[in-house]
């Protein structure tokens, strides 16, 4: 049985910094590509970040670039986002997610998804 399960999300100042955590089980982690992903209310989910296997390259929405880092540790099957310079508008549940399609920044890409940690932003 396939787990992912995310940590880290909490309340934080505009200006700020978190570092999201999702820890993997029941499947052979090196060979997904991760993703994370955040829902706003009353939004769809969206893309923001993702580190593929092998050469490890990583992808980011335009929103984020410059500000996230995502990362992976494949000996602690876990994968990170480091979030500095946060805003109002990065507030969502952040979900990490795996799979092996060839486009990770798409929803469609991903097998399995966790049930998410809520980031709240304030101004």
């Amino acid at each position: 049985q396939v787990q992912l399960v995310e940590s880290g999300g909490g309340l934080v100042q505009a200006g700020g910094s978190l570092r999201l955590s999702c820890a993997a089980s029941g499947l052979t982690f090196s060979l997904y590509t991760l993703g994370w992903f955040r829902q706003a209310p009353g939004k769809e989910r969206e893309f923001v970040a993702a580190i593929s296997r092998g050469v490890m390259n990583t992808y980011y929405a335009d929103s984020v670039k410059g500000r996230f880092t995502i990362s992976r540790d494949n000996t602690w099957n876990t994968v990170y986002l480091q979030m500095t310079s946060l805003k109002p508008e990065d507030t969502a549940v952040y979900s990490c997610a795996a799979g092996s399609r060839p486009n990770p920044t798409d929803r469609a890409s991903y097998y399995y998804w966790g049930q998410g940690t809520q980031v709240t932003v304030s101004s």
